[in-house]
């Protein structure tokens, strides 16, 4: 998948959301709430002695009348036959008054034990037009809180124009929900292709954090359209921290799998203790704790970024911007756009840096199989190159003129080796038994050529297992080709099968004199097929040693259980 299409477009569509939503409202002024508990429709009159009002709000009895007052100033009249509106935000069921006119109501106040939850947190009222003249008005709500006591007054208000109040929510909710729409379907592709490697954990951290900003997008957002009482706004908030907790801590987590540094487990662990001693300690400050959350987040994710620019890794310098234009979008905008465009631009810095992973992977995956498809031929080649055909046929002519019988067991030993190897050249693994096949047939070919004999012994064989084809086979020919037999013209080969909890190993002993190999320390073509087929099945899950013993040479080949 080339994401960078992708990216560029959901770069483009956060940065202009992040622009259109930043403009001024400059058609109000809004002054101090004052409060003041009890129930007197007069108290809803634009001229009223306000002595006994509180500025700050007290707490009400569960399910008694209080009365809020707000002095605004409309700084402009509205244009002819486009009336203003009042967008508000209030804990509880409520009556808008407006310059002592009633405006709209929200619920039943004072009757909600009687009739149970009525009305939703969201309202919009549209205000007469002739009272909405320039100067200073008065907001009055009456009020009441049964189910959620502890929240008093007006957590949002905005004043524009009726009709615009209603569809630039509508509007902006539509582009969000195109922004978590995109982010979901990101969530399920990372997902599945995490389906089809297990291994790769970072795809899964990715998958499992877009998923999380979709949710929290629509947490956020379905306020717009879904009716929902206040009541419910707290279960809502803490949904929205619970989500807020894991988008921190995933976000910090996939970044130091990333940008590895010094001590990351401890550093993690303490993260996730601050972030689970915010999220506790201010459990009942939702917007408090969810700053405090994406504060702390941005902070452990910029040290591990500046680690990563020190040490020249790859992406880091592009995620380092990325958090330095988080910052400059939440000076220059609202906390709860700076919150989303954050989220989303560092969201897409990771799918950058997750792009670039799979590239590589792709990359060393081709070269690999080419240098696999490579060696492959050279080695079949090896098998039928003049100078081994030549000996062999002499050989052959030899026994055939000197001994029929074996010379018609050396004609099935060849003609079963080519079998094989013509059987086993394609496949990316074969079973242990088939392997083991091949270095017996061999070894009677090499016993009618050079007229050694060469012992075949395995221990504690698995035939279950598989392993890349050829591998024990090249170690065969490389202890053929560098080893000279011992008293009795006997050279004896050993495969042993090892298994535990954490890999699995096969040792290759040869028994034999070792004949002294060339100072050059450039593989040969043998050693760099093993690898390149172990690099093809295992990638880097595997090992590969190779050194002298006292009775001849001894071949490790170890790989990890995780890998299978």
């Amino acid at each position: 998948m080339n994401s960078k299409l992708p990216s560029c477009l959901l770069l483009t569509f956060i940065l202009v959301l992040t622009t259109s939503c930043s403009s001024d409202n400059a058609v109000f002024e809004r002054h101090a709430s004052i409060y003041r508990v009890g129930d007197q429709l007069e108290w809803a009159a634009k001229e009223l002695n306000e002595e006994q009002w509180h500025r700050r709000p007290k707490l009400v009895p569960d399910g008694k009348v209080f009365w809020s007052r707000t002095k605004i100033d409309i700084l402009k009249a509205p244009e002819p036959l486009h009336p203003y509106g009042i967008h508000l935000h209030v804990y509880g069921e409520y009556e808008v008054f407006w310059d002592g006119v009633l405006i709209g109501k929200n619920g039943n106040p004072g009757r909600e034990e009687e009739l149970g939850p009525a009305g939703k947190m969201w309202t919009t009222h549209s205000i007469p037009e002739h009272l909405t003249e320039e100067g200073t008005h008065v907001l009055a709500i009456r009020t009441s809180l049964y189910y959620f006591s502890n929240h008093l007054g007006i957590a949002e208000l905005d004043i524009n124009y009726y009709d615009d109040l209603l569809t630039d929510r509508l509007v902006s909710t539509s582009f969000m929900h195109i922004l978590a729409g995109a982010f979901l379907i990101v969530s399920f592709y990372y997902f599945f292709l995490f389906l089809g490697d297990k291994k790769e954990y970072r795809t899964l951290i990715f998958s499992i954090s877009c998923f999380l900003f979709f949710i929290l997008i629509m947490t956020e957002f379905i306020k717009t359209y879904v009716p929902i009482h206040y009541a419910l706004h707290r279960d809502r908030l803490e949904i929205i921290g619970i989500l807020m907790f894991g988008i921190s801590y995933l976000i910090p987590l996939y970044l130091s799998l990333e940008f590895p540094y010094p001590r990351k487990k401890l550093l993690l662990i303490i993260y996730a203790v601050v972030l689970l001693f915010i999220y506790l300690f201010q459990y009942d400050y939702f917007v408090f704790t969810a700053r405090k959350m994406a504060l702390t987040m941005w902070i452990f994710s910029l040290g591990i970024i500046v680690f990563g620019v020190y040490k020249k890794m790859r992406g880091a310098l592009l995620v380092l911007m990325t958090l330095l234009l988080c910052v400059l979008i939440y000076f220059f905008t609202s906390y709860e756009v700076s919150l989303f465009a954050g989220f989303g631009l560092i969201l897409l810095s990771i799918l950058y840096l997750l792009s670039l992973r799979i590239k590589s992977q792709r990359l060393a995956y081709e070269t690999s199989l080419v240098q696999s498809t490579r060696l492959k031929l050279e080695l079949v080649k090896k098998n039928i190159q003049p100078h081994f055909l030549m000996n062999t046929l002499t050989s052959l002519i030899d026994w055939v003129e000197e001994a029929p019988r074996k010379g018609a067991l050396f004609i099935e030993a060849l003609a079963k080796e080519f079998d094989l190897i013509n059987q086993m050249e394609d496949q990316t693994l074969i079973p242990i038994a088939q392997e083991i096949a091949l270095c017996r047939t061999h070894l009677e070919i090499m016993k009618y050529r050079k007229e050694i004999d060469y012992i075949w012994e395995d221990e504690g064989i698995d035939p279950e297992q598989k392993i890349p084809p050829a591998i024990l086979h090249t170690l065969l020919e490389n202890g053929i080709t560098h080893s000279l037999p011992l008293k009795g013209n006997r050279i004896r080969f050993k495969l042993i099968y090892e298994s535990n909890e954490d890999f699995r190993s096969y040792t290759f002993l040869t028994f034999a004199k070792i004949v002294k190999r060339s100072s050059n320390k450039e593989e040969g073509t043998g050693l760099k097929y093993i690898k390149a087929r172990l690099e093809e099945s295992y990638k880097s899950n595997w090992e590969l040693s190779s050194a002298p013993t006292d009775q001849g040479w001894k071949s490790v080949v170890k790989i990890n259980q995780k890998a299978i």
